[in-house]
């Protein structure tokens, strides 16, 4: 058999991307980013936004929560003016770096990083995480990098991604997303798939050269399910818009709480292979998500 009837839940709730917030959003489009940490453990992010220089402090947070309903999601607090209301205006003026060179694992979409005196790592990464679906051409709006900060110890979050076929012919595509041995998901959403809590995590999918065109195209978002953290996903026409079918797909996802982001790339499962796609079924039916079955 194939793979899950790719639920039209996981279908609907991925055409639109989500505006969740995540392992924290600092700005949109930053050049000549510089990354301080001090002995404090406060971070300094210096960059400029359209010819304009930016000073913003961070604190208050580190690594993440596992989901619950008693309490958000941890959060950096930011302060726009370098320590305005905390300090003074120029507290920035007088910041003193101790943070050494990153000693950390290899990051997805590095801007920089560093590991500070208390062995916490604090990284900056960038990407395009509000392209419409469906390879569609972004906006001036749509097509901005999102600068996002992290603060954590130990591992990174962990997304798993398998692939094989759906009725035997679409891409498709499965897996998991977990922290500290948990899984990540939120209990609310939009019928969008926009996450109305803090909890909640879309994956961002990318094709590679494919009916979209040339190069990388978003071939659309959708959340990891309630409970379990799975997700599954078929690349299969979507109304008037034809399979985005490439020949490699990526998964980005932006990590709970204060935790980096995390990416996944593979190659497309190529042609049908029931002996593979059997295999597959066995997989999927070992996550336990009553949403994704094979079929």
């Amino acid at each position: 058999m194939s793979r899950l009837p790719y639920l039209l839940a996981v279908v609907l709730a991925a055409v639109l991307a989500s505006s969740a917030s995540a392992s924290q959003l600092v700005d949109r489009n930053a050049k000549g980013i510089k990354l301080e940490v001090n002995a404090k453990g406060e971070a300094l992010v210096t960059y400029t936004v359209h010819g304009t220089a930016k000073h913003v402090l961070a604190w208050g947070a580190v690594n993440a929560i596992a989901p619950t309903r008693s309490r958000p999601q941890l959060v950096l607090k930011l302060d726009y003016a370098g320590g305005w209301g905390k300090y003074h205006t120029t507290y920035w003026k007088t910041f003193k770096n101790a943070c050494g060179a990153y000693t950390g694992p290899k990051l997805a979409w590095y801007v920089t990083a560093c590991t500070a005196p208390d062995g916490s790592h604090w990284a900056l990464q960038s990407w395009q995480r509000m392209l419409p679906n469906y390879g569609l051409a972004p906006s001036a709006t749509q097509a901005v990098w999102e600068l996002r900060l992290s603060h954590w110890t130990g591992d990174l979050p962990v997304l798993q991604v398998s692939t094989d076929w759906a009725w035997h012919q679409w891409d498709h595509l499965f897996g998991t997303f977990t922290y500290d041995g948990s899984p990540v998901y939120g209990f609310k959403a939009t019928s969008g798939g926009n996450p109305l809590d803090s909890f909640g995590r879309n994956i961002y999918v990318d094709t590679f050269d494919s009916a979209y065109g040339n190069g990388w195209k978003r071939e659309n978002s959708f959340l990891t399910h309630t409970g379990t953290g799975v997700f599954c996903y078929s690349v299969n026409p979507h109304g008037g818009h034809p399979a985005g079918k490439g020949a490699r797909y990526r998964a980005t996802v932006e990590g709970p709480g204060v935790t980096p982001d995390v990416m996944w790339e593979g190659l497309a499962p190529g042609a049908y292979d029931k002996a593979a796609d059997l295999v597959a079924n066995d997989a999927i039916a070992q996550l336990g998500d009553r949403q994704c079955r094979a079929n």
